[in-house]
């Protein structure tokens, strides 16, 4: 099969790539999304070697479950070992021995095909389009922070990032709080913002400092996390986002002064990101870029790579 291939130091397009077939669903990749994570890859994070790319929609060509054969579906991308106590608890995600598509010891969706297990694949509701099915799996690592964190709607939220994993956490963020500012850099991101009638600047004024009851770093970058503690207030909660290959330090301290709790977020639930996409909830038409196909793979990369870009998809060389 066609395949984009990363050996740990370069990105290469592979015609005749072998397919390993892990689990019992194999999958026809219609569209691949590359995200952050996907470009922290290339850089060295995670020490992946493999087919990148772990946001995808696309057609089940076989399956253990024969009800999914012939349906579009998008996947969860943590395949864990079924039996371990983190499994049991339906905790797929943080099993110790776990795969992750695209990530960690599993070849993902830039090619012809993937395989995961049926009971990682979600059906696409027929009035979500394929571009816009791409964005389930980021969608649901925003839906993640309503997993961690109960959030009362009288808080005052902020958002640092404008890409467009934070436009999609501003967006379900928006329809839990009042108050809710997003902390962007580029001034067309934060138009899409204004847009969706969220309130979203490129500048931070003295009074938003230590005035945020929950800052939610999503830059992708090293620079999020201090932003993020400037912004939020004495017991109040910050929760990361960003993945980032390049080894920083980072000063503890005002954490410790303020009495600060720091969260971790990661993957998250599909279901309400499928609900969110399927009823209008969240709108992601507008964050789509350019489509290449996997022949245009350099440009499809330099494009994602460009500061004021939003999403990227792949397209294989194969026909729906």
């Amino acid at each position: 099969m066609i395949a984009l291939y990363f050996d740990g130091r370069e990105l290469r397009l592979a015609r005749e790539y072998p397919f390993n077939r892990l689990d019992d669903a194999v999958v026809r990749v219609v569209y691949a999304g590359i995200c952050g994570t996907d470009l922290e890859i290339l850089r060295g994070y995670a020490g992946f070697s493999g087919v990148p790319g772990h946001e995808f929609v696309g057609i089940v060509v076989e399956a253990g479950d024969r009800s999914l054969v012939g349906r579009r579906v998008v996947g969860e991308i943590n395949v864990g070992c079924g039996v371990c106590g983190m499994c049991v608890r339906g905790l797929e995600r943080h099993c110790p021995n776990r795969t992750v598509l695209g990530i960690k010891g599993r070849d993902g969706a830039f090619a012809e095909y993937l395989s995961l297990p049926s009971r990682n694949l979600h059906i696409v509701p027929d009035n979500v389009d394929d571009a816009e099915a791409v964005f389930t799996e980021p969608l649901a690592a925003a839906y993640e922070i309503l997993e961690q964190v109960k959030v009362d709607p009288s808080w005052r939220v902020a958002v640092v990032g404008d890409g467009r994993l934070a436009n999609l956490i501003a967006q379900v963020l928006s329809t839990v709080v009042d108050r809710l500012r997003v902390f962007g850099k580029h001034e067309r991101k934060v138009g899409l913002l204004r847009e969706l009638g969220i309130d979203a600047v490129v500048e931070v004024e003295s009074r938003d400092l230590n005035s945020y009851d929950m800052v939610v770093e999503a830059t992708g970058s090293l620079t999020g996390y201090a932003r993020a503690v400037e912004l939020v207030k004495p017991r109040g909660l910050v929760v990361l986002k960003s993945t980032v290959a390049a080894r920083h330090e980072i000063n503890m301290a005002p954490l410790v002064v303020n009495e600060v709790t720091l969260i971790g977020s990661r993957c998250g639930p599909f279901k309400p990101a499928l609900k969110a996409l399927s009823k209008g909830i969240v709108k992601v038409s507008k964050l789509v870029d350019a489509i290449y196909g996997f022949e245009e793979y350099r440009e499809a990369f330099e494009k994602a790579e460009e500061p004021a870009t939003l999403k990227v998809l792949l397209k294989p060389l194969n026909k729906r």
